[in-house]
């Protein structure tokens, strides 16, 4: 399992965090990944990044390179994909999806209903953080035997599972990976920082503040020890684990 950074922004404290307080101007980084757990038979990505040509309009933003580029540096083509798991539909998870041929896109039914159904016309001010362009490949009818719809908890392949905690997003999911250290959560942002969790401090973004609660316990129990557990955009996240390459711009790590 490999964490992989493929951009960089310096933000402040009152972007990442919900609620004011005095340390709200201060700088806080934060980091931008794809994740990756392979084995001899499964090769998973857990989210696609930012599109490129998303990120070059975006001030601040270091982008390193292509999460595609990034994954060639640990041996992986597009190709070799079989199934990319999309935490959620904002655009710095859903960018390069469609560079996966044979990837099956996991999703979850709620996620979809969200951004497509009756709440559409609604929320017209959250839309900026969806791509319409990803969003019509993913639900293109053309490639509809590629998308797997599930509700809740999912076994995607032995040894990797997808969980419905909402929070951030109504669809929001995190993904349970069994390894040689233990089960490992990818919390994505249902806890962009360790911080999150640890002092129960819910992201600034939110669709469901207790449901933003409710997350941290799930990932919780899930995670075989809170040192198996992945924050979403945390630069912690190449320290608290071994680096896997020292020559990626971005960074990578081996989680397990």
């Amino acid at each position: 399992m490999y964490a992989i950074r493929y951009a960089s922004r310096e933000g402040r404290r009152g972007e990442h965090f919900h609620g004011y307080d005095e340390t709200w101007a201060d700088p806080h980084p934060t980091a931008y990944y794809v994740w990756l757990a392979v084995s001899p038979r499964r090769c998973v990505l857990v989210d696609a990044g930012m599109d490129p040509a998303r990120a070059a309009t975006l001030a601040g933003l270091d982008y390193h390179c292509s999460p595609v580029d990034a994954l060639a540096e640990l041996g992986v083509s597009p190709g070799d994909v079989d199934h990319l798991v999309l935490t959620h539909l904002h655009y710095d998870h859903t960018g390069t999806a469609a560079a996966f041929p044979s990837a099956r896109y996991v999703l979850q039914r709620t996620e979809i209903d969200y951004w497509t159904g009756h709440w559409a016309k609604r929320i017209r001010a959250e839309r900026w953080l969806v791509s319409e362009d990803d969003l019509g490949h993913l639900l293109d009818p053309g490639a509809g035997h590629r998308l797997r719809i599930v509700d809740g908890d999912h076994d995607v392949v032995p040894g990797l599972s997808v969980h419905h905690v909402g929070g951030h997003t109504a669809g929001m999911q995190v993904v349970r990976v069994r390894t040689a250290r233990g089960w490992v959560v990818l919390a994505s942002d249902a806890s962009h920082f360790y911080e999150n969790i640890e002092r129960d401090r819910p992201f600034a973004i939110l669709n469901s503040i207790p449901g933003a609660y409710a997350a941290f316990d799930r990932i919780t129990e899930l995670a075989d020890g809170p040192e198996l557990v992945v924050a979403g955009h945390d630069p912690l996240v190449l320290r608290r684990f071994a680096p896997a390459s020292r020559t990626h711009a971005g960074g990578i790590a081996r989680i397990a």
